[in-house]
C-alpha cells in the first residue's frame, strides 16, 4: 500500500485525444504526442501533470517533456498519489524487497535494483555492485528530481556510494546536461570486484558502458555455457567478457572474443586473468562485422557461436535497419558454426520483437541451407521484471539453437 499523501489539484491538466485513454487505463506508462490534445497554457518540461481522458476523468500522474518523443512518462494512476517523495520511496522499497526475495542483495554480488518500468519508475535505472550502486538516468523529470531520489536511495539501501551516469544520446534528446560523477558517499575503486555465479568480474563504475557490465545476461551466459564443453567457442561483442568467461570456466577447448572497444577488452582480460583463463581466451580487437565476415572468407568454423551486439535502433522508423543489421549477423553466425554446433543469438533492441527475431531467424537458416532448432528462448534475469502494461520492456532475446 503506497501511503497516502496530498493530491495536486494545481498541477496542470493535459488531456488525451478521444480513442486514446484506453491504453493508459490499461497502464501503459507512455504517452506519444500523437495521443495527446493541445495544450492551452505553456507547461514546464520536467514538470508534473495531471492525465484526463477527453472527458475529464483521471488516467495518471506524469512527468511532462514536450521536447521527448515520450511527451509524458505516468508515474501513478493513484489520484491520491502523484510523483514525489513518498511515492519514490515506496518504489524504492517495493524493488529492493523483490531483489531480497530473489537472493540478490548478497554483499559481494551485483543485481539491478530498480528497472525502469518494470518497477514502475520510468526513466530510471539502478544497478548495485557491491556497496555502490549506480543510477541512470533517462528523463527530464527524473533527472530534475534526482536529488531527491538519491537521498532516498540512500537511506533506504545505505550503499557507500552512488555513481550518476547516463546515456550521453539519451540526455540530448529529453533536454538536460549529461553528469557522470560520484553524487553521494565516497568514490568505488577504479577496478571494483563483484562475484556472479561464482566467477569474479571487474567494473569501471564511471566509466563503463551503461551502468557499467550487463547484468541481464547473467542467466543466459549460464546456458550458453551448459553447452561449452570441449567445444571451440566464438564470442563476437565480448565487451567484458562474460560469455567468453562463462564458456571457459564450462570446460571449453579454446574461446576466441571480439570487440571493438580495446578499453572493453583490456576490462575482459584482467577478468580472464582474475579467474584463471588466460591461456584459455584470445581477446581480439576488431570491427566485429568485419572480423567474422574475414573468419568465413578463411573458412574458420566453432563448435559454439555467440553475438550478443548492441543496440541496433532507438526507434521504431529504424527497425527495417536493425532488421538488416541481424539479418547479415545471424548468416555469419550460421557460416561460422560447424555441423551440429551451437548459436547463441542475442538482441537488446526493444523495437525488434521475440517473434520478429525468431523468424527471421527461421529465414536466415533455410537460406543457408541449415537446420535450426531453439533449444531455449529467454529474456533477461529476473531482477530485470517487464511491466505486463508495458511489453516493450521485455527488450532483451536470447535464442539458444542447435544447428546442422
Amino acid at each position: 500500500m503506497i501511503p497516502s499523501t496530498t493530491a495536486m489539484p494545481s498541477a496542470p491538466l493535459v488531456a488525451l485525444l478521444p480513442g486514446k485513454s484506453k491504453l493508459f487505463y490499461a497502464r501503459h506508462p507512455w504517452v506519444f504526442p500523437n495521443a495527446v490534445a493541445p495544450i492551452s497554457a505553456p507547461i514546464s518540461n520536467g514538470a508534473i501533470v495531471q492525465l484526463v481522458s477527453h472527458t475529464g476523468h483521471f488516467v495518471g500522474w506524469g512527468l511532462y517533456n514536450a521536447q521527448s518523443r515520450i511527451r509524458i512518462r505516468i508515474h501513478s494512476w493513484d489520484r491520491e498519489n502523484p510523483p514525489g517523495p513518498a511515492l519514490w520511496r515506496h518504489r524504492i522499497q517495493t524493488a529492493a524487497n523483490l531483489r531480497r526475495d530473489l537472493g540478490l542483495m548478497n554483499p559481494d554480488g551485483a543485481c539491478r535494483l530498480i528497472n525502469s518500468e518494470g518497477d514502475l519508475f520510468s526513466g530510471l535505472v539502478v544497478d548495485r555492485f557491491g556497496g555502490w550502486l549506480v543510477a541512470q538516468i533517462s528523463s527530464l523529470g527524473i533527472s530534475q528530481n534526482i536529488d531527491t531520489i538519491l537521498d532516498i536511495l540512500e537511506e533506504e539501501t545505505k550503499p557507500e556510494g552512488i555513481i550518476r551516469r547516463q546515456d550521453n544520446e539519451m540526455a540530448r534528446l529529453e533536454g538536460f546536461d549529461p553528469i557522470d560523477a560520484l553524487a553521494r558517499g565516497k568514490a568505488p575503486p577504479e577496478r571494483l570486484l563483484f562475484q556472479e555465479h561464482g566467477l569474479t568480474f571487474g567494473v569501471n563504475l564511471l566509466e563503463g558502458q551503461k551502468t557499467g557490465y550487463y547484468l541481464d545476461q547473467r542467466d543466459n551466459r549460464i546456458l550458453a555455457a551448459s553447452l561449452a564443453k570441449g567445444r571451440t567457442i566464438l564470442d563476437a561483442f565480448t565487451y567484458a567478457g562474460g560469455f567468453a568467461l562463462r564458456a571457459a570456466a564450462a570446460g571449453a577447448q579454446s574461446v576466441v572474443a571480439i570487440d571493438q572497444s580495446q578499453s572493453a577488452l583490456d576490462i575482459a582480460a584482467l577478468n580472464a586473468e582474475a579467474n584463471g583463463f588466460s591461456n584459455k581466451i584470445t581477446f581480439h580487437k576488431a570491427e566485429v562485422f568485419d572480423d567474422l565476415s574475414a573468419r568465413v572468407s578463411r573458412g574458420e568454423r566453432y563448435g559454439l557461436v555467440i553475438v550478443d551486439p548492441p543496440k541496433f535502433a532507438r526507434a521504431k522508423n529504424r527497425v527495417e535497419e536493425a532488421m538488416r543489421g541481424y539479418r547479415r549477423l545471424i548468416a555469419l553466425a550460421l557460416r561460422l558454426t560447424e555441423p551440429e554446433g551451437r548459436v547463441a543469438i542475442c538482441s537488446c533492441t526493444g523495437s525488434v520483437s521475440r517473434e520478429m527475431l525468431e523468424n527471421l531467424i527461421g529465414q536466415v537458416a533455410a537460406e543457408e541451407r541449415r537446420d535450426a532448432r531453439i533449444l531455449h528462448a529467454a529474456g533477461a534475469a529476473p531482477d530485470h521484471p517487464i511491466a505486463m502494461s508495458c511489453p516493450e520492456s521485455g527488450y532483451l532475446k536470447f535464442f539458444l539453437l542447435a544447428v546442422s
